[in-house]
């Protein structure tokens, strides 16, 4: 009988092997895995959005002409008028993937950034409540909330530097400190989005919630160490100095207050600047996140950091006073969740099956690369929202020789895909509305002194949505004919100038 002895450094390296594999196909990996297939099925597998065809033009000019913008180059009613591009760093990534990989860039740019969002959201929950599983559970309601700003924006570059301040803010409270790269993450923020300024106010609700000590009911609050107090004041300043650099100096810094006290038909005429209505599914389902919530807290008492209350506070008036800050609750709000359901959710790695893991991982691998979208299909699915058709059969080839007004929704799209017609407005709002035309489109598409409107900017063509009241109103109107029309968009040419020389 011969008996194999195994030397104890062959022994450790194999013990040291398992814990590798245990790790990297144990139970956490599998979920985190999972839960990235999950968003991947929710993303909407479309690139539809108003604005991402002036980003990509955006970003095309800057880079070959290696200037930034400061004047509107793309309407006739505020041609050379001062704008300045805000979010130039995010329109590049948009950009340089679509020159590579055509629509299947913009959509995984998209895809990349939701899913960097989540799965850090995912690991914020993990580092709160210790639990995989927890975390794991509650992140779907943080993936319903997020929903609302799917799509190929560069909003999603100001959420995911957010996920990135309160992982590093997170560490520093648990001794991990890599808090100087703050003021980087606020110098790359400032140049992708307007929404810094939320991060600025993160930064400060931390800050400010160490300057306590004590306890009141369930919340609590622990005093800053002298050389922690320090550090947040000098990475605090730091970080706000940084927010000065970028090619716009203090006329960007301004921007986010610009937009809320000076863009209010902006606001009030946008979508997801609205208030939640709880009439709507969304609502509902959001209505219910916040009374479960509420439960989970009744039943399973415990003690709230001050920050974690401030969070709690922020991220629900922030949702339900502006729709498009669903998301922002979902980041601030849902980690903090995870808590209530750690104690119920153990994790037990002696019953980890790593092989079985690593299969079920690999299956949604291949899930992932045979369900992502092709080029053709995301064009299809685009063109029931855009005027695709009109633009491949008629508009390209469309010279006009005269003004045009265009529905709102497609000025992003006029201005990528149809270059040759400057459009009459388009997403780019505060330029509009600073110049008077955000408050005419509105009147005229609300038949509102439509005909005036069309009248007082000279409008030879009206290219926009079929059976809107707008193209009612032309319909039935004397002067004016359908020069091309499908399912989606319609084009009027204006047939008689009598009225502009009656005027």
């Amino acid at each position: 009988m011969v008996t194999c002895v195994i030397a104890p450094e062959e022994e450790a390296r194999l013990r040291q092997s398992t814990l590798r594999i245990q790790r990297l196909f144990g139970f956490p990996v599998l979920l985190t895995v999972l839960f990235a297939l999950v968003v991947f099925l929710a993303v909407p597998k479309k690139i539809a959005d108003p604005d991402i065809g002036w980003h990509l033009r955006n970003a095309q000019i800057q880079l070959q002409t290696r200037a930034f913008l400061h004047q509107d180059l793309y309407s006739f009613t505020t041609a050379g008028k001062p704008w300045m591009d805000h979010e130039w760093l995010a329109e590049i990534p948009f950009y340089l993937a679509w020159r590579a990989f055509g629509s299947r860039g913009i959509f995984l740019v998209t895809l990349t950034a939701i899913e960097a969002i989540l799965l850090g959201i995912l690991g914020l929950a993990y580092l709160e409540s210790g639990s995989i599983k927890a975390a794991f559970v509650v992140c779907f309601a943080a993936l319903f909330l997020a929903s609302v700003s799917f799509g190929p924006r560069t909003l999603l570059f100001g959420w995911m530097f957010l996920v990135v301040e309160l992982g590093l803010l997170a560490g520093f409270r648990r001794g991990r400190d890599f808090l100087w790269a703050l003021p980087v993450v606020f110098s790359l923020w400032v140049n992708a989005h307007g929404s810094w300024i939320i991060g600025l106010v993160v930064l400060a609700v931390v800050a400010v919630s160490g300057c306590f000590q004590g306890t009141w009911g369930s919340i609590e609050a622990t005093l800053w160490t002298r050389p922690q107090a320090r550090k947040l004041a000098w990475v605090s300043l730091l970080s706000t100095l940084a927010l000065f650099v970028n090619p716009y100096g203090w006329r960007l810094v301004l921007y986010p207050f610009d937009l809320a006290f000076h863009q209010k038909l902006n606001i009030a005429s946008v979508d997801e600047w609205k208030s939640l209505d709880f009439h709507t599914p969304r609502g509902k389902i959001v209505l219910a996140i916040i009374a479960a919530a509420i439960l989970l807290q009744l039943i399973r008492r415990r003690r709230w950091k001050l920050h974690e209350v401030l969070f709690l506070l922020i991220g629900t008036y922030a949702a339900l006073t502006y729709s498009r800050f669903l998301f922002l609750a979902a980041i601030l709000i849902v980690p903090l969740l995870a808590k209530d359901l750690a104690s119920a959710m153990p994790y037990y790695a002696d019953r980890d099956k790593p092989w079985l893991n690593a299969a079920i991982m690999l299956g949604a691998i291949v899930a992932v690369v045979l369900l992502f979208p092709s080029n053709q299909q995301l064009r299809r699915r685009d063109s029931a929202i855009y005027p695709d058709a009109a633009a491949q059969k008629y508009l390209q080839a469309f010279h006009p020789r005269g003004h045009v007004f265009n529905d709102y929704l497609w000025g992003g799209y006029m201005i990528w895909n149809v270059r040759q017609i400057p459009v009459f407005i388009d997403s780019r709002v505060d330029v509009f509305e600073r110049n008077g035309m955000l408050a005419d489109y509105l009147h005229a598409i609300r038949i509102e002194d439509s005909l005036q409107i069309l009248d007082k900017y000279s409008i030879q063509y009206v290219v926009f949505e079929n059976d809107r009241p707008l193209t009612y109103l032309l319909r039935h109107t004397p002067g004016w004919k359908v020069e091309y029309e499908d399912k989606t968009a319609i084009l009027f040419e204006r047939t008689s100038l009598q009225r502009q020389a009656d005027k």
